[in-house]
């Protein structure tokens, strides 16, 4: 059996069968253990059961590990890649800067910061792509467009269209985004909590204090400097492609049988 997130999914495939479980774990996971009540015991007892839990990140793994010692030993890292086939390098946009922010408008995504931080940058345009709760608070602002959800398809288009792309969450336990973006040979701007110090590189971007509107202002100013396009983006990005990661996991699930059928 093999399951994507340890409670619910987790939880119920290792009840329905005796099979041996191999359970991925994504931030949501993590960080509901501890804050909803209950979460903790049923996370616990995923991992118990699990034969292999695997992480999308360094840091998800150690934050897993503190919370559910089980995990200790049987917890392996193993990213959700980026597939380079979609993300495809695309030639630099005309006129510029361009930011582009792809996330929910919520507190954890730090939109307000970031918006507080390009009005003090005073240059270019800020593009928001996602929708949420922040929504009023970033309405109004000069040179800021709020563009609304799109589906994934639509992503790989707006990154073309972006010099640097933006993720200052208050924590991102991998950076999908980021990895993308460098795949398109984009400079990003990331958080320092979290997974994105496993990607983002001097050559690559910077990464800010996710707390401080300087910080973020001047990872705004690093990132665009490196220029578009950013070859060294890609180089990460090939280290983490996806055909790459699907093979990992494949290794994974064989190691327990390769006679009976995997779901």
């Amino acid at each position: 059996m093999y399951a994507h997130f340890l409670v619910p999914t987790g939880l119920v495939a290792g009840l329905a069968s005796s099979a041996p479980l191999v359970v991925t774990a994504h931030g949501r996971d993590v960080r509901n253990v501890g804050e909803i009540r209950g979460i903790a015991a049923l996370t616990r007892r995923t991992v118990r059961r699990a034969a292999t839990v695997i992480a999308v990140s360094d840091y998800l793994r150690r934050e897993l590990e503190a919370k559910v010692p089980e995990a200790v030993g049987k917890t392996q890292v193993i990213d959700s890649g980026v597939d380079l086939e979609r993300f495809t390098v695309e030639p630099a946009p005309d006129g510029g800067p361009r930011f582009l922010c792809i996330g929910a408008l919520t507190e954890r995504k730090n939109v307000v910061r970031l918006a507080d931080a390009f009005e003090r940058l005073a240059e270019g345009t800020l593009t928001f792509l996602g929708d949420g709760e922040l929504r009023g608070r970033l309405e109004g602002r000069p040179d800021v467009e709020l563009a609304g959800a799109v589906t994934h398809d639509e992503i790989p288009a707006w990154i073309a269209r972006a010099h640097v792309i933006c993720q200052p969450s208050l924590v991102e336990p991998f950076g999908q985004v980021l990895l993308e973006a460098m795949a398109m040979q984009r400079p990003v701007l990331g958080t320092a909590v979290g997974g994105p110090r496993e990607l983002v590189t001097e050559a690559t971007g910077a990464l800010a204090d996710p707390y401080s509107v300087e910080s973020i202002r001047d990872g705004l100013q690093r990132a665009i400097a490196l220029g578009v396009p950013n070859p060294a983006g890609r180089a990460v990005a090939a280290e983490h492609d996806l055909s790459t990661q699907v093979a990992r996991i494949e290794r994974v699930l064989t190691r327990y049988g390769t006679t009976r059928t995997v779901s």
